[in-house]
């Protein structure tokens, strides 16, 4: 007489093999989100230090030909190329996801001038914004200034 051969695995092993599959999915998951999310903090890093490099370059540039350093208005102005998703969109805050945007207003008097500040802004794939206060300094009188670029905040 033959014996049967069991060619098929048996429901404990299913189980089994799925609680292991669960393990390791709740695992990878949340390491899979940081990781995205430190992509887009490393990519956001590179545009604003472009930015900054930019504007040493462009101080430089001022002083050379106009005896003064300055910066320019909007920041975006420095660099060759802009970003992807960079958008001019009347100083409006990002929105998009992706989206960076120069909102640009005047500050308060100060010794009879007003200097031109504003906010560079990013929004992000998983829907938050972030932003860079600049402040382009002062352009006229005795105690012109550069200006400066400030850290990421949450928006």
């Amino acid at each position: 007489m033959k014996e049967k051969l069991n060619k098929g695995f048996t429901l404990i092993e299913l189980i089994i093999v799925m609680v292991i599959l669960g393990i390791m999915a709740a695992v990878a998951v949340p390491r899979y989100l940081d990781s995205i999310s430190n992509a887009e903090e490393s990519a956001e890093d590179a545009v604003i230090n472009s930015i900054k490099a930019g504007l040493k370059q462009y101080a430089n540039n001022k002083l050379y030909s106009e005896g003064r350093a300055i910066y320019p208005v909007n920041p975006f102005d420095v660099l060759s190329e802009k970003p992807a998703g960079y958008s001019s969109d009347d100083n409006k805050v990002a929105d998009v996801d992706g989206e960076w945007t120069f909102v640009n207003w005047y500050s308060e008097e100060e010794d009879g001038q007003r200097n031109k500040t504003g906010r560079i802004t990013h929004q992000r794939a998983d829907n938050t914004r972030w932003k860079w206060d600049y402040n382009a300094g002062k352009r006229l009188g005795d105690n012109a200034q550069v200006g400066e670029l400030g850290e990421r905040q949450e928006l």
